[in-house]
């Protein structure tokens, strides 16, 4: 007789600190999962009753308290099929990350995550603890073994070896990675690796592994879920869509070591602008959503980037939450105005007009005595940005709504933004995409959907800050594709200056740029958050001193 299992994956957002509304709503999802799916195993994701990353909320022992009643009362009401819950695990003086099997009524056993990531957005070493005396955790559920890791575990070949040597025949690993552009087919290859390592005594056969992903946007997180399973020969099968709430049921046969889907819904479009427009979109809803927020603010140039902001914007919150302001000075060029209103005219978005002149004036006039003989420079063109910031700020503060800023991560990186000016708001949304990937991603987003969300001439016009008389950007930076490049190969690849002048860039050019990097740090320490997508974002992945000699 054919010894199968039905494994639901619960790929959903579990937020951050919502013990109470996570506890109940995993109560409810064990019950669905039994009585409509009929599953006989539920996983839920990494640390799914604390949300990921709970940081130092894990520093409070109320909040682990809490976690351990909840836990402890979702074991009490889960019968008829068993659980796999992720949670904060207070053992006195030590934290663990861990993952409790529940049945019957009661906590069966619990798997205490053996490798921790301390590298990129990840401090887990700051918080939790290694168990010395820790294993591998296999418990049988309608006679197939089952095996228990969670996330980093599998990238190291140990952890699921010796699971598969307790004698697991299936191993569930619940997780909370974040996205990253092109992560999918480096996870998917040690996906299969790992099987492999698992093929024990000459076997064709290892383990199969069902791996479930959390989804959702935590701050400048963006967890995509794309969860998988793989068969025991190492074939993984297509992910599930990414960055959607989905059940997914697959049904495992131990004796073949296969996986059948029963729910799966796959992934349309894998290709890196979509994923890279989802998870903006998903990063930004969700930042909004968990912060109170129902509707954005954003000043609209005309240019390239406050365009496909509001394109993000409208994706994300739908064009009746969504507000674009004009706010012309007297460098906007007239074509700037139109292809604003000519935006905000195809997606549906109102559109406010509110001149600069006046404020921009007043403070000329105000620090007229104080500027008396001194040519004017980038303090003329900075004070245009700063009355724009007020305006904004000023329409946020007193209608209510978010206000969202435009700057890419090439503006950010050299300072080409203006700090308490054009840098005003409570998200990035485009802060970690250099600005060639801003021109890519506003051509992928036209090509998709029907009729162009950007207006073509935003995207073939020279991009300018028109802060003064026929500004272009190029004025001052070198061409964006030759910029990114330098900054590509200096931030996401950690080159240094003289690797970078031996790819072939112009050695002036490279110290310029590499000067900017540094003299600028201070704004992004200031900037607001925004949507992980590349390796090597700023703020909680690359933490450079803003005091720093070091110049290589």
């Amino acid at each position: 007789m054919p010894r199968t299992l039905r494994i639901a994956m619960a790929q959903f957002d579990f937020p951050v600190g919502a013990v109470a509304g996570n506890l109940e709503r995993i109560q409810q999802m064990i019950a669905q999962a039994r009585d409509e799916y009929g599953a006989d195993v539920v996983m839920f994701p990494e640390l799914a009753i604390s949300g990921y990353p709970p940081e130092d909320l894990l520093m409070r022992p109320r909040f682990l308290a809490d976690c351990e009643s909840a836990l402890r009362q979702i074991a009490a009401t889960t019968t008829g099929i068993v659980a796999v819950v992720g949670w904060p695990e207070s053992a006195g003086s030590v934290v663990y990350n861990s993952a409790s099997v529940l049945r019957d009524g009661r906590l069966e056993r619990t798997y205490r995550k053996r490798e921790l990531p301390n590298y990129n957005v990840f401090d887990e070493r700051r918080y939790f603890d290694v168990d010395p005396d820790g294993g591998s955790c296999v418990f049988t559920v309608k006679s197939v073994q089952v095996g228990l890791l969670v996330c980093e575990d599998l990238w190291f070949a140990e952890p699921i070896h010796d699971t598969a040597m307790q004698g697991a025949e299936v191993v569930v690993v619940p997780n909370a990675s974040p996205f990253e552009r092109d992560k999918h087919a480096q996870r998917d290859a040690l996906i299969s690796q790992r099987v492999a390592d698992t093929m024990l005594d000459g076997s064709q056969l290892g383990v199969g592994l069902a791996y479930l992903n959390v989804v959702g946007g935590q701050d400048a997180l963006v967890f995509d879920g794309s969860s998988v399973v793989a068969d025991g020969d190492g074939s993984v099968h297509p992910a599930a869509a990414a960055f959607s709430d989905q059940w997914l049921v697959v049904d495992f046969d131990a004796d073949t070591r296969r996986f059948s889907p029963v729910v799966w819904m796959d992934d349309g479009d894998e290709s890196r602008d979509a994923l890279a427009w989802r998870a903006i979109v998903r990063g930004l809803r969700d930042y909004c959503g968990k912060n109170g927020f129902s509707k954005v603010w954003l000043g609209l140039s005309g240019g390239i980037d406050s365009s496909i902001v509001l394109a993000l914007a409208v994706d994300a919150l739908g064009a009746d939450n969504v507000t674009a302001v004009r706010l012309p000075s007297r460098y906007t060029a007239e074509l700037s105005n139109d292809l604003a209103q000519e935006q905000c005219d195809a997606l549906g978005v109102k559109l406010l007009t509110i001149p600069i002149e006046a404020p921009f004036k007043g403070f000329l006039e105000a620090l007229g005595p104080s500027f008396e003989g001194l040519a004017a420079d980038t303090t003329e063109e900075n004070l245009q940005s700063r009355s724009r910031g007020v305006i904004l700020m000023a329409l946020s503060n007193k209608l209510g709504g978010l206000l969202l800023t435009t700057g890419n991560k090439s503006e950010y990186a050299v300072g080409y933004a203006t700090i308490y000016g054009d840098m005003c708001g409570g998200y990035a949304p485009i802060k970690d995409l250099y600005k060639t990937e801003v021109f890519e991603l506003a051509q992928w987003r036209n090509t998709v959907g029907g009729a162009p969300v950007i207006p073509p001439a935003v995207i073939s016009r020279p991009p300018s800050a028109e802060l003064r008389e026929n500004q272009k950007d190029q004025d001052s930076l070198p061409p964006y594709d030759v910029l990114d490049a330098i900054l590509y190969r200096y931030i996401d690849q950690e080159q240094s200056r003289d690797e970078i002048v031996a790819a072939g860039f112009n050695a002036e050019t490279v110290d310029r740029m590499l000067k900017l990097v540094r003299t600028n740090e201070w704004k992004r320490h200031q900037s607001a958050p925004g949507p992980k997508i590349s390796k090597r974002a700023f703020g909680r992945e690359r933490r450079y001193p803003i005091s720093n000699r070091y110049g290589s």
